[in-house]
C-alpha cells in the first residue's frame, strides 16, 4: 500500500512527539511492505513566525492531496499571554478544521491497568474504563457569528451556531459507531439553558429512532462532567458538541493519569487528521520529557481508519501495551515505585516501542 501522509508538527513538545509518530509508521512500512510518504508543513505560531499565516495555503493543499495527516500541536507563550492578538496559532487549527470539513472528533478513553496508580482516582472507581467521545468540531462557538467586540471594546460576543444538517451528521456517526460497541449512546448537552442544545436534543432523539437496537440517553454537561469522574465505567459512546467535547475529553485525561495518553481522530468526507489530545507545552520543548504515546496511539488510529490496517493498527497497541506492562514510563506517568532506570524520554520510548512492532 503506497499513501501520503501530511506531516504538521506544530509548536512546543508537537516536533518532538510527532517525530516518534512517524518512526512508528516507517517501521510499520517496513515490516509490512507499504510505501508511506512523508510530506512536512508549517502551522501554528511557527507558521505565524515564517509566513504571517497561522495555517500557510501551502500547508491547507499539501492536506488536501494527502491521504491522512498527522498533527502534534500549536500554541505558544507570545499569544496566550497576549488577549489582544489578532494573529493566533489556534486560528490554523479551526481553518484547518472547517477547510477540510473535520466534523467529527474521536476520543476514546481507554484505561491500561497498570497505569491505574497514575491516576489520583480510586482504582474501584476507573479499572474498566472504556469509552470515547464523538465531539461534534466544526460547528458551535467557536465558529459562530457574529464574533466581536462593541462598546468600545468592553462588551465581547460570541455567537453559539447548529443547524440540524450539522447535528445530525455527527449523531449519525455516534451511533453507527455505538453499534460496533456496547450500543450505548449519551448525548450531552445544556437543553435546560441553551437553544443549540435543545435544537441538539431534539435532533438526536429524531435520528435515535433509526437505530432501535441502541440505548439513547441525555446528560446536561454540568452533570457529565460529574459522572465522567464519579462513574466512568458506566459511559459507552459520549456524544456531544464542540466546546463541551473540548473540556470533557481533557478532564478524561484524569482517568488515563495523563493527558499525555489520549490519542485522537478528526474525520472528514475525504480526508481524517490525527493528534494527540494534548497542547504545545512549551515548557517542555526540546527537554525530551514530553509522552509521546497519545501520538503513537493516534497514528494507530489513523493505520485502522484511514488506511484499514487492522493488523498494522493492532501491532503498534500492543507494542504500546508491552511496554507498560514492563513498567516502563515516561515522567507523567511515573510514581513513586517506578524504577529510575525504566523512566524513559521521549526519544527511548519512542525507540523501545518501535522496537516491539512485528
Amino acid at each position: 500500500m503506497k499513501k501520503n501522509i501530511a506531516v504538521l508538527p506544530g509548536d512546543g513538545i508537537g516536533p518532538e512527539v510527532v517525530k516518534q509518530g512517524v518512526r512508528t509508521l516507517k517501521k510499520i512500512a517496513e515490516i509490512y511492505d507499504h510505501e508511506f510518504i512523508f510530506k512536512y508543513g508549517l502551522i501554528g505560531a511557527i507558521a505565524i513566525e515564517k509566513t504571517g499565516n497561522p495555517l500557510p495555503e501551502k500547508t491547507l493543499q499539501l492536506c488536501k492531496k494527502s491521504d491522512a495527516i498527522l498533527f502534534g500541536a500549536i500554541g505558544d507563550p507570545k499569544y496566550d499571554n497576549n488577549p489582544s492578538a489578532r494573529v493566533r496559532p489556534e486560528q490554523g487549527l479551526l481553518k484547518m478544521r472547517k477547510s477540510l470539513g473535520l466534523f467529527a472528533n474521536l476520543r476514546p478513553v481507554k484505561i491500561f491497568p497498570e497505569l491505574i496508580s497514575s491516576s489520583p482516582l480510586k482504582e474501584k472507581i476507573i479499572r474498566g474504563t472504556d469509552f470515547i467521545v464523538i465531539r461534534e468540531l466544526t460547528g458551535g462557538i467557536y465558529f459562530g457569528f457574529p464574533r466581536k467586540r462593541i462598546n468600545n471594546g468592553t462588551t465581547a460576543i460570541d455567537t453559539s451556531r447548529y443547524s440540524v444538517s450539522e447535528i445530525t451528521r455527527i449523531a449519525k456517526y455516534a451511533f453507527e459507531l455505538a453499534l460496533q460497541r456496547k450500543k450505548k449512546v449519551t448525548s450531552v448537552d445544556k437543553a435546560n439553558v441553551l437553544e443549540t442544545s435543545r435544537l441538539w436534543r431534539e435532533t438526536v432523539i429524531k435520528i435515535s429512532k433509526n437505530y432501535p437496537s441502541i440505548t439513547l440517553n441525555h446528560m446536561f454537561v454540568d452533570n457529565a462532567a460529574m459522572q465522567i469522574i464519579k462513574r466512568p465505567t458506566d459511559f459507552d459512546v459520549i456524544l456531544t458538541e464542540n466546546m463541551f467535547g473540548d473540556i470533557l475529553t481533557d478532564e478524561s485525561s484524569v482517568l488515563a493519569g495523563s493527558i499525555g495518553m489520549l490519542p485522537s481522530a478528526s474525520i472528514g468526507n475525504k480526508t481524517a487528521l490525527y493528534e494527540p489530545i494534548h497542547g504545545s507545552y512549551p515548557k517542555a520543548k526540546g527537554l525530551n520529557t514530553a509522552n509521546p504515546l497519545a501520538t503513537i496511539l493516534s497514528v494507530a488510529l489513523m493505520l485502522k481508519i484511514s488506511f484499514n490496517l487492522n493488523k498494522e493498527c493492532q501491532s503498534i497497541e500492543k507494542a504500546v501495551t508491552q511496554t507498560i506492562k514492563e513498567g516502563y514510563r515516561t515522567y507523567d506517568i511515573a510514581d513513586n515505585q517506578t524504577p529510575k532506570k525504566k523512566i524513559l524520554g521521549t526519544e527511548e520510548i519512542g525507540t523501545l516501542i518501535t522496537k516491539k512492532i512485528f
